[in-house]
């Protein structure tokens, strides 16, 4: 009888997130019903998680500690109810929303440390796009300073996160504003705060592009959330 100790097998790497970019303008209430389902076909296991890149025609979200005061033009564009956590945000043209569909017991079963490293993943991509993005406590969301207007003082949103965990899938996600029209978030509060403003890559003096932002979104996330980064794959 043989005595020879078998040979570890080679750990194989969990299979890549899918990537997939929407065309035009999407529906949100469609957005949301392809995200329930993906989110639970994660958790069956019956499906690989997403990153979905769209982008939404006008309206505003309200998350589950929307106050009702925040809503300064109801009728301005249609208002949406949702599951996720925050406020009131506005989406539509020009912004990058990024849908983030995840499964964090094969990451890390944390949700303060996935909503840092969806933050981490900001950071980096308005890095990569020449933009100092930072984190601010109290205050959800990626923030710049305004020092091309000299006043540094002023601080600006460029970016907001909303997100949603169902049995450690999480969905939802982040929203860039590269080029939107600023003055459509004039109907609400964003994020319930009103001492900031909001502003955009192109606001900042950057000609960027969607497809500029998604390059970089994607190499910024294969940092944070790729194998070897502080939210990869575990197992």
């Amino acid at each position: 009888m043989s005595t020879a100790v078998p040979l570890p097998l080679p750990e194989i790497d969990p299979e890549p997130p899918e990537w997939r970019v929407e065309p035009g303008l999407l529906d949100y209430p469609r957005a949301v019903a392809a995200m329930e389902a993906r989110a639970e076909a994660i958790r069956a296991g019956t499906a690989r998680e997403l990153v979905w890149l769209v982008e939404h025609p006008p309206l505003y979200t309200a998350g589950t500690s929307a106050q009702a005061a925040d809503l300064l033009q109801p009728d301005r564009f249609p208002v949406h109810r949702t599951g996720r956590g925050g406020e009131y945000t506005y989406h539509g043209p020009g912004q990058r929303v990024a849908y983030a569909m995840l499964d964090l017991k094969r990451r890390k079963p944390d949700v303060r440390a996935y909503v840092w490293a969806l933050e981490e993943w900001l950071i980096r991509t308005l890095d990569r796009l020449g933009v100092a993005g930072e984190r601010r406590d109290g205050r959800v969301g990626i923030w710049v300073r305004r020092t091309d207007r000299n006043e540094p003082w002023r601080e600006d949103k460029i970016a907001a996160i909303g997100v949603r965990v169902r049995r450690w899938v999480a969905f939802h996600g982040v929203a860039l504003n590269v080029e939107p029209e600023l003055a459509h978030f004039d109907g609400i509060v964003p994020c319930g705060i009103s001492r900031h403003g909001v502003t955009s890559l192109v606001d900042l003096g950057h000609p960027v592009t969607l497809a500029d932002a998604d390059v970089a979104l994607r190499a910024a996330f294969d940092e944070v959330f790729g194998p070897g980064g502080p939210m990869g794959p575990t197992g």
